[in-house]
């Protein structure tokens, strides 16, 4: 991926159900175009409870709002979704979709991310052909703990050619350790939907 560093991923916050899309369709939408104007790089739509066809029409209709941006979309977990729509890419968590299979359907520029919680998953990542990674929660994040900084920095460190996006309790205070830590940036949903709105 040609992206300047850092990174920076906004994920959606799960909140559409089939009862209340209409409605909360329109904020998405708009929270993809200030993420554009704000400079995100990558939009993750990661919205589970809305059917196939309610996500193909927010990710088509999201993709015409970039056509000349260089932020890239993403859907989570659905590539057929995401081709048909013409959106970037998916995002594969780590007990979804497998990336091998996923890339042997799916060939380049189509991107490929995949959420890793352990230095095997993520040599795994690499080797299977994905474009990037999500390791994490590297900081405590509501119950889950955070598997800490010297993780993050060994990952990088071992996958030095495949970028790797710190998830997990990212916020304004402590994103620039990650970065430190060697991850080419970080992704966030709380954090990130907050700072695009303030803008």
């Amino acid at each position: 991926m040609n992206f300047e560093k850092p990174l920076t991923c906004l994920i959606t916050k799960g909140e559409l159900k089939p009862g209340n899309f209409e409605q909360r369709r329109r904020e998405i939408l708009e929270t993809v175009r200030a993420s554009s104007l704000a400079g995100i790089s990558m939009f993750q739509i990661r919205e589970r409870r809305i059917s196939a066809k309610q996500l193909f029409e927010l990710t088509r209709e999201a993709v015409s709002i970039l056509r000349d941006s260089k932020m890239k979309l993403l859907v989570n977990g659905r590539p057929d979704v995401a081709a048909a729509a013409g959106a970037h890419g998916v995002h594969l968590p780590e007990n979804g979709l497998p990336v091998a299979a996923v890339r042997r359907t799916f060939s380049t520029p189509f991107l490929i991310g995949t959420s890793v919680h352990s230095s095997e998953a993520a040599r795994c990542a690499s080797n299977d052909g994905a474009d990037f990674i999500l390791f994490g929660p590297v900081f405590n994040s509501g119950e889950k703990k955070g598997k800490g900084l010297n993780e993050l920095e060994e990952i990088c460190r071992e996958l030095s050619d495949l970028p790797v996006i710190a998830v997990g309790g990212i916020d304004h205070s402590n994103f620039e350790k990650a970065l430190a830590a060697g991850a080419r940036g970080y992704a966030a949903i709380r954090y990130l939907n907050h700072f695009v709105s303030e803008r």
